[in-house]
């Protein structure tokens, strides 16, 4: 897992945005700069820039990424996903990163070094990165993405009982995607001739993710992890499903943690099928337990050198002198 920027850490003072007077003359040139954007960006940045109010931030930078998107893809931005990937997702390299941060940069009067460029992987990670450089706080652990290979290793559900084939975790959220293939085992009975995905399979869908936010995201005590073996569901409030989902639906899931207190956990969770709403949990609880983190274990001891043989003393010369080897 990435390095996680100590949350006590204070940045420096240089990284904080600073008020400065906003002239007609500055409106026009961010006018300028912000001239092939959407006019919404336009109007946050210039209330970004009267009131330093960071609220109106993330406009200004979807509107920023949306400009360097391709437009057969810029419609993944229209509802903000904080989860989508800028590579995998909306094409941006990192030539076209370096474009979008200076932009940024000179639009919100702020400086972003190269080295904190490298942990950005998500819209939500660059939306919380430029936040909290504005506000002087703390960067949070950026987002991890997780293939299904390490999800089956961490989880203690198995397929054919596991839902997640992919997954991403973050200090304040985890996302999964689980395609409906149609071959699950409970489809053939569920309904006769007409496969719809349970509603109770989709409520365990979003309880396994709150399962791996535990397991790779959740903070725990020095020298303790969460012991997977101590993961159960205990309940949950709330529930409302509105769309009937088939196969060949790519489910979207979504947790956020709201309150945890060893040895309960608690989430809120959805899932939706493109934009559309599936299923709205208002609470998902766990109760978990710790356990001793293993001990790395320790590096081989070095070979020992291989002993020497010195070699016989030469005899000496009948002059006394040593002898020398003949030429």
């Amino acid at each position: 897992m990435p390095d996680a920027v100590n949350a006590s850490s204070p940045v420096s003072d240089t990284s904080k945005f600073v008020l400065k007077p906003f002239t007609p003359e500055d409106e026009a040139a961010l006018r300028e700069s912000l001239r092939r954007c959407a006019p919404s960006s336009f109007e946050a940045a210039v209330q970004f820039r009267r009131t330093g109010n960071p609220e109106h931030v993330p406009a200004v930078v979807i509107g920023v990424i949306e400009r360097f998107v391709e437009p057969d893809l810029r419609s993944k931005l229209k509802d903000a996903d904080d989860d989508l990937r800028l590579i995998e997702d909306l094409g941006i390299d990192s030539l076209t990163m370096m474009e979008i941060v200076i932009l940024v940069e000179d639009v919100l009067q702020m400086s972003i070094n190269n080295d904190e460029l490298r942990n950005l992987r998500t819209v939500g990670d660059v939306k919380t990165f430029i936040d909290c450089k504005i506000r002087g706080l703390a960067v949070p652990k950026p987002t991890r993405f997780i293939p299904i290979e390490v999800i089956a290793a961490v989880m203690p559900m198995q397929p054919p009982f596991l839902f997640i084939n992919e997954a991403s975790v973050s200090s304040t959220a985890a996302n999964g995607r689980y395609r409906i293939t149609g071959q699950e085992f409970f489809l053939q009975g569920h309904f006769k001739d007409n496969p719809v995905m349970p509603a109770s399979i989709m409520l365990e869908a979003l309880g396994q993710l709150a399962v791996l936010y535990l397991l790779e995201g959740h903070p725990a005590e020095a020298g303790k992890v969460i012991n997977p073996a101590t993961i159960y569901f205990t309940g949950c409030e709330g529930v409302r499903a509105h769309r009937v989902c088939r196969p060949g639906d790519l489910l979207s899931l979504s947790i956020k943690p709201k309150r945890s207190k060893m040895p309960l956990a608690t989430f809120e969770g959805s899932i939706r099928v493109g934009q559309e709403k599936a299923v709205m949990v208002e609470e998902i609880t766990l109760t978990f337990a710790l356990m001793d983190a293993p001990t790395p274990p320790l590096a081989p001891p070095a070979p020992a050198p291989e002993p020497t043989t010195p070699e016989p003393a030469k005899a000496p010369a009948p002059d006394g002198s040593p002898k020398t080897p003949d030429a």
